[in-house]
C-alpha cells in the first residue's frame, strides 16, 4: 500500500484496496472524519476504460482530449447484487468508526441500486440516523427507450450520531421572481395576533440569504469540452461536491472519499480548506487526482508511515 503525503497536513492519497486502507487508518482516523463521500461502481456489469491525455497535450488542461488513449479505470463486473452490496457494507462499517460524532457519511448511487443501499444503511448506521435523500438532477443526451429518461442520481445521507448536533451549514437558493417582486431583498418576518395566529408578513431591513436549499439539485454534468474534464469515466462536477463539502464541513476537518477516481473531491476539498483522505487503488484513478492536485498546488512526497492525520 502507497501512501502519498500532502505537504503542510493538507491531505493524504492512498494507493491500495479502500477496504484494507479504512481498517488500518482506525488507529490514527477513529472519530476525525467529518465527512465521508463514497461515489462506489454502479453495478453496470461492466470494465470501464479512462481517456488520458498522452504526448505533448498530457499536461495540457486547458485542450480538448485529442491526443488520447484508453486506459483500463475499474472493474464493476459482480456475480449478483448481493455481492455488490456486501462489498459496499464492508466499506460503509469501518467508516462508520472514522466519523466524528457531529460527522455524516453520504453514498452516491443510482436508481438501480439506492432503495437496497438505503436498507443496508439503516441497519449499519440505525434509521434514526438517516438525514436526507438528495436527488442530483442533470442534463444529458436522450436515449431511445420505452421510459422516461433518467435524468438522476441519488445521493444518501446518514448522520454518526444522531444524539449530537450535525455539521451542517444551510446553503440557500436564490428568491422566486414573483417573492422578490412582492417583498423584495428583505428578511420576512411573521406577525402573529395576540391568540397566536399569523396576521401577516413584514419586511425588514436586513438582506435574505435567500431560501434555505431543498434535496432537489439542479447541477449540469460535466460538458465534453469543459477544462474540468479529466477523461476519467465516472468523473462528477465540482459544483456537485462543493455544495455538499461547504454544506456538511468546516475548514480544517477532514473529507474522506474512498472510490477517489479522478479525485474531484479531494480537489474541492483542498480548494475549500479541507484536510482530504482519498483512498483508490486504479494507479490511473491516482495518477490522475495526483496531477490535478499538483496543478492546484498541492505538493506530495511518501510518507514515512501510513498516518493520516496528526
Amino acid at each position: 500500500m502507497r501512501v502519498l503525503e500532502a505537504a503542510g497536513g493538507r491531505g493524504r492519497l492512498v494507493e491500495g484496496d479502500n477496504r484494507q486502507a479504512l481498517v488500518e487508518m482506525a488507529s490514527d482516523l477513529r472519530e476525525k472524519v467529518t465527512l465521508a463521500y463514497l461515489d462506489p461502481p454502479f453495478l453496470t456489469n461492466r470494465t470501464h476504460e479512462a481517456i488520458v491525455r498522452t504526448g505533448a497535450r498530457a499536461r495540457d488542461r486547458a485542450g480538448p482530449l485529442k491526443a488520447r488513449a484508453k486506459r483500463f479505470a475499474f472493474d464493476d463486473r459482480w456475480s449478483s447484487r448481493d455481492e455488490y452490496l456486501d462489498a459496499l457494507r464492508q466499506r460503509l462499517v469501518p467508516i462508520r468508526d472514522l466519523l466524528a460524532p457531529h460527522g455524516s457519511v453520504v453514498v452516491h448511487v443510482d436508481t438501480k441500486t439506492s432503495h437496497y443501499v438505503k436498507v443496508m444503511g439503516d441497519e449499519i448506521f440505525g434509521d434514526d440516523a438517516f438525514a436526507s435523500e438528495i436527488i442530483w438532477r442533470y442534463r444529458r443526451w436522450p436515449s431511445k427507450t420505452p421510459n422516461f429518461q433518467r435524468v438522476h442520481d441519488v445521493l444518501l445521507r446518514w448522520r454518526k450520531d444522531p444524539k449530537t448536533k450535525p455539521r451542517f451549514n444551510t446553503p440557500y437558493e436564490p428568491l422566486a421572481a414573483s417573492t422578490l417582486a412582492t417583498w423584495g431583498t428583505g428578511k420576512q418576518r411573521a406577525v402573529f395576533e395576540s391568540d397566536g395566529r399569523r396576521a401577516r408578513s413584514s419586511v425588514g431591513e436586513e438582506k435574505t440569504l435567500g431560501v434555505p436549499m431543498g434535496d432537489v439539485w439542479e447541477i449540469g454534468v460535466i460538458a465534453p469540452v469543459s477544462r474540468e474534464r479529466t477523461g476519467y469515466p465516472s468523473q462528477k462536477p465540482e459544483a456537485l461536491l462543493e455544495r455538499l463539502i461547504l454544506a456538511l464541513s468546516d475548514e480544517g476537518e477532514v473529507v474522506l472519499d474512498p472510490y477517489a477516481g479522478s479525485g474531484t473531491t479531494l480537489a474541492v476539498a483542498a480548494r475549500l480548506g479541507r484536510v482530504f483522505v482519498g483512498i483508490d487503488q486504479s494507479d490511473v484513478a491516482l495518477g490522475i487526482a495526483t496531477e490535478r492536485l499538483q496543478a492546484a498546488g498541492i505538493r506530495f512526497a511518501p510518507a514515512s508511515r501510513p498516518r493520516l492525520v496528526g
